[in-house]
């Protein structure tokens, strides 16, 4: 009962949350942020006690209410705990219009998202993907900036259209199992069994992968990221990039490679190649931007570029950083987001143009910038290094020459970075500014974030011993599709 109740309680708190708002604003985040908090106290609770939840939901067709949790999932359920409280502290002054249905929505994607990371059967699995799509398009339209109408709209778009090819890939499997089998289910474990022709196979992962692929996103499917996260409120962007870009990876290396491994093997050399695009490309693109949260949004297309990079290595170093480089970078472009949207609260812009010399207005905005600026690029004993370390090395184990590629996205994130807090913190100052620093709410954020990373950076063997035996297994059954 207690994966069940890690989705139930969010949805819960948004709905009593929403209710209580016409009396108490305070109330109502209040009960969000406690609600949120309830997740990672609750995946604590199943880490000490791992449980499997499972009762019949539409039996004539083969679909169950089947939860069930390994390292890899209850890991992505403690980043979905604690960046969801985090989001709902940093916007606790932002948002002052419709706060009840805005606390609903927010909890709305928190239950989508822990659903996508503990169902273990795919009607269910799509079900949760959708749902969290649905109030994350109301948060970006509703509580975003200027264009936010067009951003919600080109999201939402992609995002369908990924989530109705991997529907047609999922009904595709249950069809082709039915066949060989004579029994009709949507149960992850019995899937993998699936005899089915190597062609087959591989156009059914094809359709998983694009679903994946636009979530994650990998070039060129990233367009509508930007977007999304520019006009995006502080929470919408935190959440954005610390969670629902993490479904899509989780989505690689929970369906795509051990429901296929044969295919996933076959196209490993291809994926590889875009996750080097996507490191290059999401560089070269964030050097060019002015927008400061545009410019942090195509920070996270280069450095979830390794992420494609390790899990399609299939080797075990590989997909131990592709999942460790999953929460890193949630930690670390959440701060960032948190960062950008504390100082366009105070300056009314995001223009690098007409900022400069803040860090003598504000030194503890420009050092916790710095810092988590540091911490995106890979600076060694943060949580990004190790990840970015470990994900090369198993590319080095597949191919020298992928490795020596990717390795040049290392040295562009040391430049974009850098240059990110000089014009901004450093350079010549453009105007004489007046603003507040950063306050006692927004510096325990910031510092709990910063512990994280620390920890990660500093001692990360317990992360790694809690993700070993899922990802040794999906490196078994890839191994396995190659024999």
């Amino acid at each position: 009962m207690i994966l069940a109740a890690i989705i139930v309680v969010p949805l819960a708190g948004g709905l009593l949350g929403w209710l209580v708002a016409r009396r108490s604003e305070t109330l109502c985040r209040w009960i969000a942020l406690v609600s949120a908090a309830a997740i990672l106290v609750l995946g604590l609770a199943a880490w000490k006690c791992p449980c499997e939840f499972r009762c019949d939901w539409i039996p004539q067709i083969g679909a169950s209410l089947h939860l069930a949790a390994d390292g890899l999932s209850l890991v992505m359920i403690l980043l979905t705990g604690f960046l969801g409280a985090l989001a709902i502290a940093a916007s606790w002054t932002e948002i002052r219009e419709r706060v009840g249905a805005f606390h609903l929505n927010v909890c709305l994607v928190l239950a989508g998202v822990t659903g996508v990371f503990l169902a273990a059967d795919l009607f269910l699995f799509f079900f949760f993907w959708e749902l969290m799509l649905v109030p994350m398009f109301f948060l970006i339209d509703q509580w975003g900036h200027e264009k936010r109408h067009a951003a919600a709209v080109k999201f939402f778009l992609f995002t369908q259209l990924g989530g109705l090819l991997m529907l047609v890939a999922i009904l595709g499997l249950y069809f082709v199992h039915a066949r060989e089998t004579g029994r009709y289910t949507f149960d992850t474990a019995e899937l993998m069994c699936t005899p089915m022709s190597r062609t087959v196979a591989t156009w059914l992962m094809l359709g998983f992968f694009a679903a994946f692929a636009v979530k994650l996103p990998v070039v060129p499917l990233h367009t509508w990221l930007p977007d999304a996260h520019t006009e995006a409120p502080t929470a919408g962007s935190v959440l954005l990039a610390g969670l629902l870009l993490k479904t899509g990876a989780y989505g690689m290396l929970r369906f795509v490679i051990p429901l296929f491994p044969g295919p996933a093997r076959e196209f490993a050399p291809f994926f590889m190649i875009l996750g080097i695009v996507g490191i290059l490309y999401g560089a070269v693109m964030a050097f060019a931007q002015t927008d400061l949260k545009r410019l942090i949004a195509y920070t996270s297309v280069s450095h979830l570029g390794f992420v494609m990079l390790g899990a399609f290595s299939l080797t075990p170093a590989g997909l131990q950083g592709a999942a460790l480089q999953m929460v890193c970078h949630g930690i670390s472009t959440g701060a960032l987001f948190i960062l950008v949207g504390a100082l366009q609260d105070r300056i009314g812009t995001r223009d690098l143009n007409e900022m400069g010399g803040l860090q003598a207005v504000v030194p503890r905005m420009a050092g916790a910038m710095l810092f988590f600026a540091l911490a995106s690029l890979g600076l060694p004993g943060l949580g990004n290094f190790i990840a970015e370390v470990l994900a090369l090395l198993g590319a080095y184990q597949v191919s020298v020459a992928i490795a020596a590629v990717a390795a040049v996205g290392l040295v562009a994130a040391t430049v974009y970075s850098l240059w990110l807090v000089y014009r901004a913190f450093h350079g010549p100052m453009q105007r004489e500014w007046t603003m507040s620093d950063l306050g006692a709410r927004e510096m325990a954020i910031l510092l709990v974030m910063a512990a994280a990373l620390l920890a990660l950076g500093l001692y990360p063997q317990p992360t790694m011993d809690a993700l070993g035996a899922a990802l040794d297994a999906i490196a078994r059954s890839a191994a396995g599709g190659a024999a």
